[in-house]
């Protein structure tokens, strides 16, 4: 697994986790997600922020520790094919208006997965 790969996928997640954290209602913005309330605040920046900021520590730990290389390559590879495979189930019950944001991040994942994969 190359360095390289693993860092730009780190840092993909790196930056929505912090940006998740500090900014939720902005995160979801282009989804049209209001958050009214601080559960719903706290639930974007739990799932968006602290997950993104720990699988992005973990791709950078695996840089550092080749024994973690594969493993954290694969299970996030398969978290983001999981998220894309959501993405297309939604497809069945919803109409996305635009390829932005839906279509947008679908890509993204397929992208990411395709990275730590290969």
């Amino acid at each position: 697994m190359d360095s390289a790969r693993l860092a730009l996928v780190a840092f993909f997640f790196l930056g929505m986790g912090v940006f998740g954290l500090l900014a939720p209602t902005r995160l979801v913005a282009p989804f049209r997600i209001a958050l009214e309330s601080a559960d719903a605040r706290t639930e974007v920046r739990a799932v968006y922020g602290g997950f993104g900021i720990a699988i992005g520590i973990l791709l950078l730990a695996a840089i550092a520790r080749t024994d973690l290389r594969r493993g954290a390559a694969v299970a996030v590879a398969i978290a983001l094919l999981g998220m894309a495979f959501g993405r297309l189930v939604a497809r069945a019950f919803e109409r996305p208006s635009a390829f932005y944001p839906t279509w947008f991040y679908f890509w993204v994942e397929l992208a990411g997965a395709g990275l730590l994969l290969a």
